[in-house]
């Protein structure tokens, strides 16, 4: 059983430690390099925005991207599934139809 590690990542210069699994580090610092990014296009040139709000902002923005990823996978699932039954349905009636 592993056991959590305590990590610091850096935000809009501000430094946070978090507990995280030694295999998932290199992805959390990935994400942590993520988040900072977009927090510092969202903050832009405003010093002096809340950093609270520029946070939410940039947890909306991620949340909207993930939400329209899902939506795009449900479809693509669906198109699968359709595809799948008429591939299905025609090995079927192959399957079927008598040999002369």
């Amino acid at each position: 059983m592993s056991k959590a590690t305590p990590v610091s990542i850096r935000l809009l210069d501000r430094e946070y430690t978090v507990g995280c699994e030694p295999d998932e580090r290199d992805s959390l610092m990935a994400a942590a390099k993520l988040l900072d990014s977009r927090m510092r296009e969202i903050r832009g040139s405003n010093r002096m925005a809340a950093l609270d709000r520029v946070a939410v902002l940039a947890a909306l923005n991620f949340a909207h991207e993930l939400q329209q990823l899902r939506d795009e996978n449900a479809g693509r699932d669906r198109a699968m599934a359709r595809t799948l039954g008429d591939l299905n349905s025609r090995l079927d009636d192959l399957f079927d139809t008598p040999v002369r």
